[in-house]
């Protein structure tokens, strides 16, 4: 490595599902993880798991909503481990619902998490990634954000915008040695996903259309998003920026 001491990321929604397989891939990978989820029970769990693999993790709660909090935190990282290398804003939410059913406060939530939450994240992280002119941003998007998806418009519109924003941050810190990609994933198997459509009466009919409508008929499993997000946290892939990796079975081709 280019510095002495040991790569750090900061995984956001670290605690579960996709989070978790992409703060034990990273661990995989030799970097110390800073584990951070509303979920704290949850964080130390993974963080317990990840420091089995012979690294340091830092399980700690944060609301991306919180400016407040999303700065205390990322002062508290980069004190406890000299710097933040890696930022995957992994943190998303959303309720399934035709846009006319929806209305401002469920708006504002999606868009607070889904948009709001990376940009506040991003910007906290950045100065210290210009400092010492390296760094990987991974933005979790979606397929939702490239081709729409029935009942997330919303979710969807949001997912869109980290996808453009992340081409012109990659754009923007592209002299000090940064990278900004996504990575999209297609219906995935993870907690969250099944209390979503659980909210939705028959979720064994929901999630059999999600399948249907997946080339490779089946959901992804969160390992294979962590996979892609190690590809992008990569320290030999620092040419690659700007770009959007869907994993998603084939549900999109483009």
């Amino acid at each position: 490595m280019g510095d002495e001491r040991r790569r750090t990321a900061l995984v956001t929604g670290g605690a579960r599902g996709i989070g978790r397989a992409i703060c034990e891939e990273l661990a995989d990978a030799g970097l110390n993880v800073v584990v951070a989820d509303l979920r704290v029970e949850e964080a130390e769990e993974t963080a317990a798991a990840i420091e089995d693999r012979g690294v340091s993790a830092w399980p700690i709660a944060l609301d991306v909503v919180d400016p407040e909090v999303v700065g205390s935190v990322v002062e508290g990282a980069t004190e406890k481990f000299g710097g933040l290398d890696v930022l995957v804003n992994n943190a998303g939410w959303d309720d399934l619902k035709l846009f006319i059913d929806g209305d401002e406060e469920l708006w504002r939530r999606v868009v607070e998490i889904n948009y709001l939450g990376p940009l506040r994240v991003t910007h906290a992280v950045l100065p210290g990634m210009i400092e010492r002119r390296w760094g990987r941003v991974v933005n979790i998007g979606s397929d939702a954000g490239r081709v729409g998806s029935s009942m997330e418009s919303v979710y969807s519109g949001a997912k869109g915008g980290i996808i453009a924003f992340t081409k012109t941050l990659a754009r923007e810190v592209a002299r000090y040695g940064i990278t900004a990609n996504t990575v999209c994933p297609g219906p995935t198997d993870t907690p969250m996903l099944r209390e979503t459509v659980n909210g939705q009466g028959d979720a064994d009919a929901v999630i059999g259309s999600m399948v249907r409508a997946v080339p490779l008929r089946r959901l992804a499993l969160p390992a294979e998003i962590a996979s892609a997000v190690a590809f992008f946290a990569g320290e030999e892939n620092g040419y690659i920026t700007g770009q959007t990796l869907s994993v998603s079975g084939g549900l999109t081709m483009a």
